[in-house]
Order: structure tokens, then C-alpha cells, then sequence
């Protein structure tokens, strides 16, 4: 009976305690900003093609200088060779777009001693890195519709053909953000944080374009008509373009999000229970 009463009170604390802390030492919050993408649509220029990202985050503060976090993040990356000043882009003439939704789990690291609800500590730099499933789904538009490119095989992917990809690149991936950050108290509760990352990938197919072009009648022959037409959009051609470099596969692509969120504690409490934080 002793051990069953020590057992009982045991667990009622540890419980208790936990959720003390939980209560103490967690945000949630929104997001909203913009993503764009570097890749072989655009090697080297950012923010330029940038659009709307939104989504939410979930902070358990570990100490003043350490969090975890998860966020779900939803945003849209595109490309477009006739907006390039390289005219062999220009002539390649190639366009994409792709949503993209993340999941991605990490820490968060303060520069500065850093407390939500307090202001002894009201603001800090900081820098997370995080590991991520991210989903893409690149498409093109012809004659006013959007195709999904990665079915097609543009670049002979799973027709068998020499010197083409065995398989059609995958749509869910991993990525591994990494980025930096300011956050500083607006009032009781209540945070702002100004964020930049960009996400390393391990595919050069988030604008469906690596390897080389595939010879037009056998891409029809194996992967269909569409595929072939979609596959070499060039405004002039001196013969065949097969075996040419269509993309740069020796990089991978990257993408980013960027933008502010706003995050506050959903549970009241008071700066004495939050001096467990160190």
C-alpha cells in the first residue's frame, strides 16, 4: 500500500510539473511573408521571384537561450527563363511553378538571453537549423493549362532510355532549413520575430530541369508527345538539341522562406514561474 500511495503521489507531481512547464515555456504563433527559389531557372538572383508563404509555428523555450520548435509552412516558388538577361535562358525559354508545403522540426538558438513575457530580456538575435519533409509539385503552363511535369519525364525519366534517370524524381523530400533571426516583446505575452532561412535540398528537380535533352522522336516514342513538347521549348534550334545541357545537374536547388511572425504564450502566467528558465 505504501509503495502503491509513493507510486500515486509520484506521478501526480511529475504530471503537475509537467504541466507547469509546459504552460510556462510554450508559444504558438503565425507566419507570413514570401518564398522564392534558387536553381537552374535562376542560378544566383534572390527575393526577385518571390511569392506569398504563410503558415504557423509551435516554440517550447528550453532556457532563455534555447528552443524547440516545429513549424508548417505553405508557399509557392516559380521560374521563368524569359525574364533572364542570359540570353541562353532567354533562348531556352523554360518556365515553372511549384507549391510547396514544409514540416520541419529543430532547435532555435538566442545570441542574447531571451524570455517571452519579460523584459529584463526583451530581445535577441538568433539562428535555427531544423530537418524538414517538404512537398513540391512542379508544373508548367501551355496554351493557358498547367501540366505536372513529373509524371511526364521531361528529360527521359523512366523510359529506359541511354543515359536518362531510372526513375521519376520524387515529390516528397527531405530539406534541412537553416536561418536566422531577430525577436523582441511587444507587450505582456506578445512577440514579434523578423526571419530569414533558406533550405538546403538533395534534388536538382524543384524547377524539373537537370540533366540534358533527350532526343524528341524517342521522348515521344517512350514518355508521350506532351512530354516531348514540354521537354525543348527553344525559341531557335540549329538541328537537334539532344545530349545538350538542358539544366546543371552538379547543383542541387535551393529554396527559402521569409518573412515575420507573430507569437504569443496561450497560457498566463507570471515572471516568478518563468525564473526556471536560465
Amino acid at each position: 500500500m505504501k509503495f502503491f500511495l509513493l507510486l500515486f503521489f509520484s506521478v501526480i507531481t511529475y504530471v503537475n510539473g509537467f504541466s507547469q512547464g509546459f504552460k510556462t515555456s510554450t508559444e504558438i504563433g503565425f507566419f507570413g511573408g514570401g518564398s522564392y527559389y534558387i536553381g537552374d531557372l535562376n542560378p544566383t538572383k534572390h527575393f526577385i521571384y518571390s511569392k506569398l508563404a504563410y503558415g504557423g509555428i509551435f516554440r517550447y523555450n528550453l532556457s532563455t537561450r534555447h528552443s524547440l520548435r516545429l513549424n508548417v509552412t505553405y508557399g509557392n516558388i516559380y521560374g521563368q527563363d524569359s525574364k533572364s538577361s542570359i540570353d541562353y535562358q532567354v533562348n531556352r525559354n523554360l518556365s515553372f511553378k511549384s507549391s510547396v508545403l514544409e514540416i520541419a522540426f529543430g532547435v532555435e538558438i538566442d545570441i542574447f538571453k531571451y524570455r517571452i513575457n519579460d523584459m529584463k530580456y526583451p530581445i535577441s538575435p538568433y539562428f535555427f537549423y531544423q530537418f524538414a519533409y517538404t512537398r513540391i509539385n512542379p508544373k508548367t503552363e501551355l496554351d493557358g493549362r498547367d501540366y505536372a511535369l513529373q509524371p511526364l519525364g521531361t528529360e527521359g525519366q523512366g523510359s529506359g532510355l541511354p543515359n536518362t534517370k531510372k526513375n521519376r524524381y520524387k515529390l516528397n523530400q527531405f530539406t534541412v532549413p537553416l536561418g536566422v533571426g531577430l525577436k523582441f516583446n511587444l507587450k505582456k505575452r506578445l512577440a514579434v520575430s523578423i526571419e530569414y532561412g533558406i533550405r538546403k535540398t538533395f534534388t536538382d528537380y524543384l524547377d524539373d530541369v537537370s540533366g540534358d535533352y533527350v532526343d524528341v522522336d524517342q521522348i515521344t516514342a517512350f514518355n508521350g508527345p506532351l512530354a516531348a513538347q514540354l521537354s525543348d521549348r527553344s525559341l531557335t534550334v540549329n538541328g537537334s538539341n539532344a545530349g545538350l545541357n538542358r539544366g546543371n545537374s552538379n547543383t542541387k536547388d535551393w529554396y527559402s522562406f521569409y518573412g515575420v511572425m507573430i507569437t504569443f504564450m496561450p497560457f498566463k502566467t507570471n515572471i516568478c514561474e518563468m525564473r526556471g528558465w536560465r
